[in-house]
């Protein structure tokens, strides 16, 4: 009788045991992060900050999981920065916000485009949409728009640009920056580059006043702009755009890219250039 529950016991043990040891592993729930989490690409262009902390690879992950500061540079220099998650389009809400350093009448607006990784491979290589903002199609504004920046013969000297509308001018240098304002960029080959082409859109440059040195303004656009409002500004991914400028709908996005939009000189203050302090997406912010 002993061994027969002993034997008994034994097989529900057993059994037991089996059961235990097919159950599946509880998943661990992943904890997403309201800032970006990851770096893909810093292209700045020429400026007064470039090459310092504040525009290099050092300054630009300054802003990866929580706020820093990086500098974009004269027209067309970008970031482009990657979500732990994907960022969802929220019926009738805005869904980023990008931190900057505007002052009430001084902004250095920054064009916004969005990116759902649709092939699903964690890679920023699907199709950029712009964030139409409050100036899209006003005067001023243009798409499809492009610059070339060479380096000059020497550090301290102007950065020489050309457009694709063929106009042409330079940053200039100033005596508070005196590093070099051509980014310190190599090739596929490593060879240092001594010229280069971004692309992107322009904006208008009608908010802009020079005409008293002392007083230079560089008021804000009402909306959708990067280093724009005091307060920080609000993106609705809903206002995507497609290359024809028609509304697209995106269910989310997982990659964003921030591109210093207007070309100017604004005088003893140097070349104006979006600043970002943070990005982040709303719906994960805690209140």
């Amino acid at each position: 009788m002993k061994i027969k529950y002993y034997l008994a016991f034994m097989g529900m043990a057993a059994l037991a045991s089996c059961s235990k040891d097919s159950a599946p592993t509880p998943e661990i729930p992943v904890v997403q992060t309201s800032f970006v989490s990851k770096l893909i690409e810093y292209q700045p262009a020429p400026g007064q900050f470039i090459n310092t902390d504040l525009g290099n690879l050092k300054g630009a992950n300054t802003i990866i999981g929580k706020k820093g500061m990086v500098s974009l540079g004269a027209w067309g220099g970008y970031i482009v920065l990657g979500f732990d998650h994907a960022v969802i389009n929220q019926v009738d809400k805005d869904d980023i916000i990008i931190y900057g350093n505007p002052f009430e009448n001084f902004s250095e607006p920054g064009i916004v485009w969005v990116m759902e990784d649709t092939n699903g491979n964690g890679l920023a290589d699907d199709t950029w949409f712009e964030v139409a903002g409050s100036e899209f199609n006003k005067t001023g504004y243009q798409r499809n728009y492009s610059v070339t920046y060479t380096k000059p013969a020497a550090d301290t000297d102007p950065v020489p640009w050309l457009d694709s509308d063929g106009l042409s001018g330079v940053v200039k240098t100033n005596t508070y920056h005196r590093q070099a304002y051509f980014p310190d960029m190599k090739d596929k080959d490593g060879k240092t580059m001594t010229s280069y082409t971004i692309k992107g859109s322009k904006l208008p440059s009608t908010n802009i006043n020079t005409t008293v040195p002392s007083m230079i303004t560089s008021k804000p656009f009402a909306w959708g702009y990067a280093d724009n409002l005091v307060d920080g500004d609000k993106i609705d991914i809903a206002n995507a755009i497609d290359q024809n400028g028609k509304k697209v709908v995106l269910k989310g996005i997982n990659f964003i890219k921030i591109q210093t939009g207007i070309q100017a000189d604004m005088g003893w203050l140097g070349e104006l250039s979006t600043e970002v302090t943070g990005v982040e997406d709303i719906s994960l912010i805690k209140k």
